[in-house]
């Protein structure tokens, strides 16, 4: 895209989303939200264009990119879009609290999501080699364990809720385990993990409980180290402190909740689509299709926080100024119609998509999340013969968050 000048005649003014008062701008959270976020990202592009202002919680102003090429641009430049919060004008200022309900997604840690540069690349590093010691360690054979172990709480029921019985806990489950973790602890963080995503005034609190069952995990590695992702944080050769050990665990595990959510995707087109489902059972159809889908037409994330201006700056028509918030629109971005202005042709084989970002902070767990959510789709597909959906499809409903939409229920029946 070429750059106009911020000191030519032409260029954009007046874009600055404080220059809006609140009550003209569209809100990613709230009620409208929660039911309908897709119509508000339509609008927004009808009225804005391939950027435009926003309110987030506590009314704080923020750029939503809506246009794929846009987001691309800020993705794939961290010296001008940086993902450091401490450059964040609006919390440097003061009018973002610690206590507000966006610090847990947007605020500054010692982690490689918070910074960019020297320090992103040696946690980064220390993040991907771990990540790649823990799928020799048997991701697969973990996540098959588990999704037997949930497919036994229902499979004499003859019927289960595939978000609350299945999806909400196989990835959670999984990465606990990975990281050192007892079966008990990660299912108390199911509910932390959603809160967090889900944002309110319990984000900072599940936020704080999430950290300190890590710091004292990571304690107890330190006198009494183990065959898991924290020990090998801990004894890694970038020499991460505890700080920075906490942190990284609370990143992965986030991670793994976002993953419940694609899962819980995954499995309503292999339900609403009988020849999904019956290709899969054959093996005509691999599952892998059907992650790209979903991840195309509905991203476990839908907006990704968030990004800073380095400095002035002209984005989708927009002035940017130095410190403004950005956060990327991954959903409207990959239905944005300059890139598919038909969102009906298939995507298959196409991996062009902004499901785990894209640039220096992309997601380095996409090969564990696709690894789980195959298993998890072919162990129950295996498990529950004539497994189907218990109420039509119109009526599966989902809610969202500023940053999320979640399947409220998937509720399925099956022969016993």
């Amino acid at each position: 895209m070429n750059e106009q000048s911020l000191d030519s005649p032409d260029a954009p003014r007046g874009g600055c989303p404080v220059a809006h008062g609140p009550s003209e701008l569209a809100r990613l959270y709230g009620p409208e939200a929660a039911t309908d976020p897709h119509g508000i990202y339509e609008r927004l592009r009808k009225e804005h264009g391939s950027v435009a202002p926003v309110l987030l919680e506590g009314d704080i102003h923020a750029w939503l990119v809506l246009g794929y090429r846009d987001s691309r641009r800020v993705l794939d430049n961290p010296s001008q879009f940086p993902r450091d919060a401490r450059t964040w004008r609006d919390w440097r200022e003061g009018r973002v609290a610690e206590t507000s309900a966006l610090i847990p997604m947007l605020g500054w840690r010692p982690d490689c999501v918070s910074q960019d540069g020297e320090p992103h690349r040696r946690l980064r590093g220390a993040v991907n080699d771990v990540l790649q010691a823990a799928v020799g360690r048997g991701i697969r054979r973990h996540a098959t364990h588990f999704a037997n172990k949930l497919i036994d709480g229902f499979a004499a029921d003859g019927r289960a809720d595939l978000v609350a019985d299945y999806a909400d806990y196989l990835p959670m489950l999984v990465m606990s385990r990975i990281l050192g973790l007892a079966e008990a602890e990660g299912r108390r963080l199911v509910e932390s993990c959603a809160q967090v995503l889900k944002g309110g005034e319990d984000a900072v609190v599940h936020d704080g409980r999430i950290r300190e069952i890590f710091g004292e995990l990571v304690e107890r590695r330190r006198s009494e180290p183990g065959s898991d992702l924290t020990t090998d944080l801990l004894e890694h050769h970038a020499a991460l402190d505890h700080d920075e050990v906490v942190h990284h665990l609370r990143v992965v595990l986030i991670a793994a909740a976002v993953t419940t959510n694609l899962l819980a995707r995954v499995l309503r087109l292999v339900l609403t689509d009988a020849s999904r489902l019956s290709g899969l059972i054959s093996g005509q159809l691999n599952i892998s299709a059907v992650v790209e889908e979903a991840m195309w037409n509905s991203p476990p994330l839908t907006v990704l926080p968030g990004r800073f201006a380095a400095s002035d700056v002209e984005l989708g028509g927009h002035r940017i100024e130095a410190g403004d918030l950005l956060v990327l629109g991954l959903a409207p971005g990959n239905l944005d119609p300059e890139v598919r202005p038909d969102p009906g042709v298939s995507v298959e084989g196409n991996h062009a998509h902004l499901a785990f970002g894209a640039g220096p902070h992309e997601c380095p767990g996409q090969s564990i999340g696709q690894s789980m959510i195959e298993i998890a789709v072919d162990v129950l597909l295996h498990r529950l013969p004539g497994l189907r959906l218990a109420v039509p499809a119109d009526e599966l409903t989902s809610t969202a968050s500023t940053w999320e939409s979640r399947l409220d229920r998937l509720p399925v029946e099956f022969p016993v």
